[in-house]
């Protein structure tokens, strides 16, 4: 009873002890021990206690040779425990010399008495040693010549931040040895009869009639007709159905080349036709090839820098691929992704994009490049400048060695003449006129400005005459003064579109359409809309800001005077502008245009420029026509506004009769004299200026006299004009060449 009601542990210890003492277990026995002899009582405790000893383990003191013969046969059996007890040993032991080590460190730093912060490293010391094992940081990606990149100021004169273009990590390497490629045929040129029987001469004078310089070996002779090129009926109904009369200078000789397959490298003016002298082959190129199977890359990939450009050549593959039956589709960034896989997944003969987007589509498996035969570089040197050479270099390497390549811009620059040695295999180098020089098809008037509010006062005085004629682009270099430009126009009452980098994809697809479609007569846009874009009927661009390149400029003003046609561009100037009036005197030099005499006298206060020029007309280095200051003519468009002078006579624009934008050169012819307050019908102006009604009867009035001129020339013999022989015989060269062939079609085409 006693031990059960106990805690277990009490009952352990009783049942221990129980030999000891004897537990008194009725009331009989517990009187009766009083009677137990002492003595057999002592035996008996003896006897227990004996027992106990024995029971407990002998522990040695430490130190004893028990102890360290015990400890020993500790550690053997150590060796046998589990592998968790082994490792959770070792740590403890690696702890306690670490501890002990750092123990005999502090104390050998106090008996030292050296200060600890002076031993550890400093953040200069740190940033030392970053840049050590960086070399590479900080340097831009793809942009290795200083001497292409140009800085951008405000009005201000502050640098302006260049735009962070996106990363895009280029494709990774491909072991082309390891693919079996398909063979496949691209040489189908035919030479024509007419063009084989041209002597070399022949050959020589046609290209120096064309203005194309060709570079290269086994080079085919360039054509002068459509007929040449030997293609099918049905490519031949849709160039008659598009109004073409001839090839264009840089067609006549890229074509053949493509058609036999060699790499191309084109260089030409904006609106000459590049767009054509590729997709024209790569539809032939097709037809020669297999028909795609499940899951087949396109056959022929064309690269662009911009969306507007690649929707635009899109476009033109659409247009000449449907007789065919050939699918085009077309992927750039801001579009729905899922749309263009899904494009490229249902098959398609002619990819266009832009380099960032397939390299996301490629990586996505959203198509491949195995089927790419025919791959096309269009305005390379403008996907350098937005720092596109590693996706590039990665595009070209990922499609088999033996594919045909063309790469086509209006400049070309060294990193992107680098590139050509790199993917190009034999090229044929097509230049047509000088590289970057601007279309002599193009008007070019640089007007010198006080300040921005005499531009904007400008603008409106002049956005009338400019909508009657056509549509008007207005280039603006910054974004936030591109949208202000627009809102202003907007509150005056002119109908004004605005593009530019920041705007959603859907937005600027919806406000180039109406632009197309004259909905909005006017658009204002930054660079972006500079390169490549063909927008029929743009007979005006002004520069509102200047470029901020000579390149840039000429793209910008390559929007209008396009195929043939004519256009006007005006490039408003303030003494803030002046480091790039030599730039603009050069292009227009270059151009055949006259130099200004304000804008000469800008362009004079650059020292690196007067050193080379003389004041008195010397020339040094202009490729062009340079005039001497006392002889140079400004030149005015015909009914454009109010001639200033008070002289008796002033110098016009003879205009050809058949154009009113064919301008043929100065000439002087005896007029009354013309105040400076008093407008061309010689009428009084009021000085705030020419009202809207007035402005527009004036337009329309100006366009009828230019357009509507008598059956003969008796008005000019009535008079006695001084034209110049060169202007007399170009004259007479076309009126010539009009009397045969009145009924020749004018080509239409675009880039």
């Amino acid at each position: 009873f006693f031990q059960s009601s106990l805690p277990s542990g009490l009952r352990a210890n009783v049942r221990k002890t129980d030999v000891v003492i004897q537990a008194h277990r009725t009331e009989q026995d517990y009187f009766e021990s009083d009677d137990l002899d002492d003595e057999s009582h002592r035996k008996t405790k003896a006897a227990a206690a004996k027992k106990l000893n024995d029971d407990l383990d002998y522990l040695p003191a430490p130190g004893s040779p028990s102890y360290q013969a015990e400890q020993k046969e500790e550690e053997e059996d150590d060796e046998e425990d589990d592998p968790l007890e082994q490792f959770m040993k070792a740590n403890n032991n690696q702890a306690k010399k670490d501890l002990e080590a750092v123990g005999k460190k502090k104390e050998k730093k106090q008996e030292k008495g050296v200060r600890e912060d002076i031993d550890k490293e400093d953040d200069q010391e740190s940033y030392f040693r970053w840049l050590e094992e960086n070399p590479n940081a900080g340097l831009p990606i793809g942009d290795d010549d200083d001497e292409d990149r140009e800085l951008q100021y405000d009005d201000d004169g502050n640098l302006i931040a260049p735009e962070k273009s996106k990363h895009i990590d280029p494709l990774p390497p491909i072991d082309h040895s390891t693919i079996q490629y398909a063979p496949f045929e691209k040489n189908f040129y035919v030479e024509h009869e007419d063009i084989r029987n041209l002597s070399n001469q022949q050959v020589n004078d046609l290209r120096h009639k064309l203005g194309v310089n060709v570079r290269g070996a086994n080079i085919p002779s360039p054509v002068v007709s459509f007929a040449h090129f030997g293609f099918d009926e049905r490519l031949m109904k849709t160039l008659r159905k598009s109004e073409f009369a001839t090839p264009t200078p840089i067609q006549t000789q890229a074509i053949p080349s493509a058609l036999s397959g060699r790499d191309i490298i084109g260089i030409a003016k904006t609106g000459s036709g590049k767009t054509a002298a590729f997709v024209w082959p790569a539809i032939v190129h097709i037809m020669a090839q297999d028909q795609l199977q499940v899951d087949d890359g396109p056959i022929v990939l064309i690269c662009a820098p911009t969306r507007e450009l690649a929707q635009q050549i899109h476009l033109e593959c659409k247009k000449y691929g449907k007789p065919y039956n050939i699918n085009s589709a077309c992927a750039f960034g801001g579009g729905n992704m899922h749309e263009q896989i899904v494009a490229c997944k249902e098959g398609c003969e002619i990819l266009v994009c832009t380099p960032g987007r397939l390299i996301d589509l490629v990586k996505k498996k959203g198509t491949n490049l195995n089927r790419v035969t025919y791959l096309v570089f269009d305005e390379a040197d403008r996907m350098f400048d937005m720092g596109f050479e590693p996706q590039v270099r990665s595009i070209a390497d990922h499609v088999r060695p033996d594919r045909q390549c063309l790469l086509f811009s209006a400049t070309f620059k060294k990193k992107v003449e680098r590139l050509a040695r790199d993917i190009l295999t034999d090229p044929v180098r097509i230049v047509q006129g000088e590289v970057g020089e601007a279309n002599q098809d193009i008007l070019q008037i640089v007007q010198i400005m006080q300040n921005g509010s005499s531009k904007w006062a400008w603008l409106l005085s002049k956005l009338v005459e400019f909508t009657v004629l056509g549509k008007v682009l207005i280039f603006v270099t910054r974004k936030d003064n591109c949208a202000e430009l627009a809102k202003n126009l907007k509150e005056n009452g002119f109908t004004a579109g605005l593009i530019h980098g920041d705007m959603a994809q859907f937005d600027r697809t919806q406000v180039i359409n109406e632009f197309k479609k004259r909905d909005v007569p006017i658009l204002v846009a930054t660079d972006v809309a500079a390169r490549g874009l063909d927008i029929p009927s743009i007979r005006t661009v002004v520069n509102y800001d200047v470029a901020r390149d000579i390149d840039t400029h000429t793209h910008r003003i390559g929007r209008t005077g396009r195929a043939g046609e004519k256009g006007t561009a005006y490039t408003l100037l303030t003494p803030a502008d002046k480091e790039f009036a030599p730039n603009l005197v050069r292009n227009l030099e270059n151009a055949n245009q006259v130099v200004s005499d304000d804008l000469f006298n800008m362009a004079m206060q650059i020292s690196h420029f007067a050193n080379t020029r003389s004041r008195h007309g010397g020339g040094g280095g202009g490729g062009g026509k340079h005039f001497a200051l006392g002889n140079r003519v400004q030149r005015e468009r015909p009914g454009f506004g109010s001639h200033s002078g008070s002289s008796s006579s002033t110098s016009v624009a003879v205009v050809d009769s058949s154009n009113p934008f064919d301008y043929n050169g100065p000439s002087t012819k005896n007029t009354p004299a013309i105040g400076p307050m008093t407008d061309w019908r010689g009428g009084s102006a009021a000085t705030s200026g020419t009202s809207r009604n007035s402005a527009m009867k004036a337009a329309f009035q100006s366009q009828f006299k230019s357009s509507f001129v008598a059956a003969t020339d008796t008005g000019l013999k009535n008079h006695s004009v001084a034209v110049p022989s060169s202007v007399t015989q170009k004259r007479a060269g076309q009126a010539n060449k009009s009397d045969s062939t009145a009924t020749t079609k004018r080509s239409r085409f675009s880039d």
